[in-house]
């Protein structure tokens, strides 16, 4: 425990799933967070138990991005860290891919990751800190036909992290968690079956036979954005239970 003390850390999606997991961890592990979400009643029910203060807006808009990292970084007194785990999904194939569901998946997935790093930058780059961006392990290899916004947002967002890490070293290590089939709400649509088992045909996909929890992901954050990390920058980690090479 207080692998994290001292530190005053962002987390965008911050009011569910991944994202709700990571805010959890960081407190246990002696850091302030900033709770970020559309929701400000979500944010807040997340954010008030843990000490954390909660601020509502749209990750995509970038007017919005810039009034809420300045409301964080003066109700933290200061920013050492920024999760980016705000994203939306969706299955849609080629054909079914409409330009505005194509351009809203980019838009929060790919710009809202971008506006948040470039608003919190200039923060870090005054003391040093640490940039973690949830990826997907489609975004490294897609599962198959299927999810042409979604891939294409997260193979974008890998690609513009690695160059980010570039530009911000020394100061800022900035690196990627990569998740496979996680149990979230963003998934339950599709994930489980009725009796809360993994469906066969995504089980199969993974070596290790089932779906994580959000619990998982966050631990692997965690370590990205602690001291434990420290020569460790521009790395796509994927956290998929073995998808990737299974």
């Amino acid at each position: 425990m207080g692998r994290l003390t001292g530190r005053r850390i962002i987390v965008t999606g911050g009011a569910s799933g991944i994202g709700r997991a990571t805010c959890a961890l960081f407190a246990a592990e002696g850091a302030k967070v900033a709770v970020f979400d559309r929701s400000a009643e979500a944010a807040h029910a997340v954010a008030g138990p843990l000490g954390g203060i909660a601020v509502a807006l749209d990750v995509s808009n970038a007017q919005q991005v810039t009034a809420a990292v300045a409301e964080a970084r003066a109700g933290l007194g200061g920013i050492d860290g920024l999760v980016n785990a705000a994203g939306i999904f969706s299955a849609a194939g080629l054909s079914d891919t409409t330009p505005d569901l194509f351009e809203r998946t980019l838009s929060v997935n790919v710009t809202g990751t971008f506006l948040m790093v470039q608003a919190v930058a200039p923060v870090l780059l005054e003391g040093g800190g640490t940039i973690v961006n949830i990826g997907s392990g489609v975004g490294i290899t897609p599962t198959g036909p299927g999810s042409t916004a979604y891939v294409a947002s997260k193979g974008a967002v890998i690609a513009m992290s690695k160059a980010i890490a570039m530009e911000l070293a020394p100061k800022v290590r900035v690196n990627v968690v990569c998740p496979g089939a996680v149990d979230t709400p963003m998934t339950a649509s599709f994930l489980k079956r009725p009796d809360g088992s993994t469906e066969p045909g995504i089980a199969a996909r993974y070596a290790l036979q089932r779906a994580a929890v959000p619990e998982e992901l966050a631990a692997a954050i965690l370590f990205l954005t602690s001291d434990e990390s420290s020569f460790v920058t521009g790395v796509t980690l994927p956290v998929d239970g073995g998808r990737t090479f299974h």
